[in-house]
């Protein structure tokens, strides 16, 4: 017979109370946190004017500069990056911290995936996604785009291949310094506006 109070009982209701009932999953799904709130039409127009100029310099420089020398700075990535960088500046993921340092460490694990796995490519994304989510949640440069970044580094192509450990720094690195370039001048053009919150 165990006493109450004893260590095995004791044992016993904490595996009880770590483990979550079906019920319990499920209800997570309902959510229940507020919606995004309205944009202010002045917020829209910022955020369409910095992200306009920052897509435009990096495809511009890539097609009359990069492209040329068979390389590229322009990538899809970019396009999630700049939904943050110039619409929802105040988010953590969107700091020059994470915006930099979550494209080059994603662009190393994709690389390195590529170069390690192989094929199939369809477990070598796999790999280079989830690693480069491990190393920035790790590092506390959390950047979505930088999934993405990891990932073409795979599926990208030859001409992607031929970069090898360029790749994570031209162009994942160098067009989000770009963008950031871009960000500094355009979000602090409105008196409301502030950019970044912190560099570190």
């Amino acid at each position: 017979m165990i006493e109450r109070g004893s260590p095995s009982l004791s044992k016993n209701v904490n595996i009880k109370n770590r483990i979550m009932s079906v019920k319990e999953y499920f209800s997570k799904f309902k959510g229940g946190a507020r919606p995004f709130t309205r944009v202010l039409p002045v917020e829209v127009f910022w955020s369409f004017l910095g992200s306009f100029i920052g897509i435009s310099a990096c495809g511009y420089l890539s097609s009359f500069y990069f492209e040329p020398k068979d390389m590229t700075l322009f990538i899809a990535p970019f396009g999630a990056s700049a939904v943050l960088v110039y619409g929802a500046i105040k988010s953590p993921l969107a700091q020059p911290r994470n915006l930099i340092g979550g494209h080059i460490l994603s662009g190393l694990m994709g690389v390195l995936s590529y170069q390690i796995v192989g094929e199939p490519l369809w477990f070598a994304g796999a790999m280079a996604v989830s690693s480069a989510i491990a190393i920035m949640l790790i590092t506390k440069t959390l950047h979505p785009p930088g999934g993405g970044t990891a990932l073409i580094a795979v599926i990208g192509g030859e001409k992607i291949h031929k970069l090898g450990f360029l790749y994570p720094f031209i162009p994942a690195g160098l067009g989000a310094v770009i963008l950031l370039i871009i960000a500094l001048f355009v979000n602090n053009l409105a008196k409301k506006r502030k950019y970044p919150e912190y560099w570190i």
